[in-house]
């Protein structure tokens, strides 16, 4: 859900893009989109497969954060490439690719209000 405060026009249709490509997009993968595993849009936890899947609500807030998996500092934009590359076999929207900043915008709005904690844990 994109924030009461967030800005009219061009902002928020990146935001409205980014939702409807998080719950409805495959990116040419296995047929699943970010919310087979992230449902009510990304808002709640989630236990699929008996595979827990946090809520996104604090995403934004959360990165840069170490990977300890890829032993890296990774950005958001990076873990949204990695979950698309890797969660649904897909291909992931090119750096900087409108498709990118939406799916960038609409996670971001999920942040709203939440305090930066940067190395954070997803809530």
């Amino acid at each position: 859900m994109a924030s009461a405060n967030a800005a009219p026009g061009p902002l928020q249709e990146a935001i409205n893009h980014g939702k409807h490509m998080f719950i409805h997009d495959t990116f040419g993968g296995d047929g699943a989109t970010c919310e087979t595993c992230h449902r009510a849009a990304g808002m709640g936890p989630t236990i699929v497969h008996g595979h827990r899947f946090p809520s996104l609500a604090n995403a934004a807030a959360i990165f840069p954060r170490y990977n300890p998996r890829a032993h890296k500092v990774i950005t958001l934009e990076d873990q949204i490439r990695g979950c698309i590359a890797r969660g649904l076999k897909g291909k992931p929207p090119a750096p900087g690719s409108m498709a990118m900043s939406s799916m960038v915008a609409y996670l971001t709005s999920l942040s709203q209000g939440k305090p930066i904690d940067m190395g954070g844990k997803p809530k």
